[in-house]
C-alpha cells in the first residue's frame, strides 16, 4: 500500500492511499484560491454540571456545503475547470482535514475519509479489495491521531443517507479525534472497571461469550469475528461487530482479523439494504468504531488495557417508510424505547443473509 501526504491550498493536510505501491502520483495541485482557516472558526467546549459531560460548539458549521448538485460535489476528482478538495483527476482512498470541522485550534481533529471517487457508489458496493484498503486508512489516522496531543478518543464512522442528516450524497466517512472521552465511552470505562473489581473479569469478554453461548441473536460469526443483535439494544435494527480476540483499538488488530474484516463489515451492510424489501430503497446507518481512549496515567493505562474495540452499526428505520424518531423520552431523558425486539431483529438479519 502507498501513502501519498499532500496540502491543499488553505493549508490543510491531504493524504491519498493506495492499494498498488505503483499507483498512478497523486501529486496534482489544489488550484482554487482558499483563505488559510480563519481565527473566527475555532470551536469551543462547554461542560454541563448537571450532566457532567461536554459540549461542543462549532458556530462556523452553519455555512458548510449542504446538499451540493452531483456536478458541484466537493468529495468527487477535480476534472477540467471543476476544482473539489481532491485535486487529482482519480485517487482510491483519501482523507483530509474537515473544512468544517466540529473541533479545531488544536483541541482535537475532525477528518474527511473519501472510500470511492464513484459518486453513485456505496460502502456496501465496494470490493473486499476497497474496504481492505478503507480499513487501512482508519487504522493509519487513529494512530497518527492517537499521538496528537489535542485528543482523548478517536471515532472513524460513516453516516448514510438523508434520515440520518447527511448533507453530501458522496460515499464518504468522517474521524474525530475528540478533545475529551465520549460520555458513552466514560460510561463503558466506568461500567467495565466496576465488573473487574466485582468479579476479576472483563466485562466486554463476558458479554461476548454470554452472546455467543445464547446464540439468539448473533447473526453472522467467523473465525475472527462475531456480530450480534445487543441484549437491550436500543435502535430498532443494532448491530455489534467485534473482534474474537479483544483488543483496544484498531491499530492493535492483528493480521488475521484484519484480513478477515472487509467481508464481514460488506455482508452485513449488504443485509442492512435488504431489510426492507427492494422497493424501500437504501436503508440509512450510521456505522462507528469504539475504540479505547487516549491518555496517561495508571487510570488511563487500564481503560486501554481492559477495552474491546467493536464496530457499531444501526438503522433510524423502523420498517419500510418509518423512521424511528428520537422524541419526548429519548431525546428529553434518554431513556429508550425501541419498537422492535433484539431477537426479532436478529432473526430479520439471518433472514437476509446473502444466499
Amino acid at each position: 500500500m502507498r501513502r501519498t501526504t499532500t496540502r491543499l491550498a488553505d493549508g490543510r493536510e491531504l493524504i491519498y492511499y493506495d492499494a498498488a505501491d505503483d499507483a498512478p502520483a497523486r501529486d496534482a495541485p489544489d488550484r482554487r484560491s482558499l483563505a488559510p482557516t480563519p481565527a473566527s472558526a475555532v470551536s469551543e467546549i462547554r461542560h454541563d454540571p448537571l450532566r457532567d459531560e461536554p459540549v461542543g460548539y462549532a458556530a462556523h458549521r452553519q455555512s458548510r456545503t449542504y446538499h451540493p448538485p452531483p456536478d458541484q460535489c466537493p468529495l468527487c476528482p477535480s476534472a477540467g475547470d471543476r476544482h473539489t478538495e481532491i485535486p487529482a483527476p482519480d485517487y482510491e482512498v483519501a482523507v483530509f482535514e474537515n473544512r468544517f470541522p466540529a473541533f479545531s485550534g488544536g483541541a482535537g481533529r475532525c477528518e474527511v475519509v473519501c472510500f470511492t471517487p464513484d459518486h453513485d457508489a456505496s460502502f456496501a458496493s465496494l470490493s473486499e479489495e476497497r474496504a481492505a484498503l478503507v480499513l487501512h486508512a482508519w487504522t493509519d489516522r487513529t494512530a497518527a491521531l492517537t499521538r496528537h496531543p489535542g485528543v482523548r478518543q478517536v471515532y472513524c464512522f460513516e453516516n448514510r443517507g438523508a434520515e440520518i442528516g447527511v448533507t453530501l450524497a458522496h460515499p464518504h466517512g468522517q474521524i474525530y479525534g475528540y478533545p475529551f472521552v465520549t460520555p458513552v465511552t466514560a460510561r463503558a470505562v466506568r461500567a467495565v472497571a466496576r465488573h473487574r473489581e466485582r468479579t476479576g473479569r472483563n466485562l466486554y469478554d463476558d458479554l461476548l461469550a454470554a452472546e455467543r453461548a445464547d446464540g439468539r441473536r448473533v447473526v453472522l460469526e467467523t473465525d475472527h469475528w462475531t456480530a450480534f443483535v445487543p441484549h437491550a439494544a436500543r435502535w430498532p435494527y443494532e448491530v455489534h461487530l467485534y473482534p474474537r480476540r479483544r483488543v483496544p483499538d484498531l491499530t492493535a488488530l492483528d493480521d488475521a482479523g484484519r484480513a478477515a474484516f472487509p467481508a464481514v463489515h460488506l455482508e452485513l451492510l449488504r443485509r442492512f439494504d435488504r431489510l426492507f424489501g427492494p422497493d424501500a430503497g437504501p436503508t440509512p446507518y450510521i456505522a462507528g468504531w469504539h475504540q479505547a481512549p487516549v491518555g496517561a496515567g495508571p487510570e488511563a493505562r487500564a481503560a486501554r488495557e481492559d477495552f474491546a474495540l467493536h464496530l457499531e452499526l444501526f438503522t433510524v428505520r423502523r420498517g419500510p417508510g418509518k423512521l424511528k424518531y428520537l422524541a419526548g423520552s429519548e431525546s428529553g431523558l434518554g431513556a429508550f424505547v425501541s419498537d422492535v425486539l433484539p431477537e426479532a431483529a436478529a432473526d430479520r438479519l439471518r433472514e437476509v443473509a446473502t444466499a
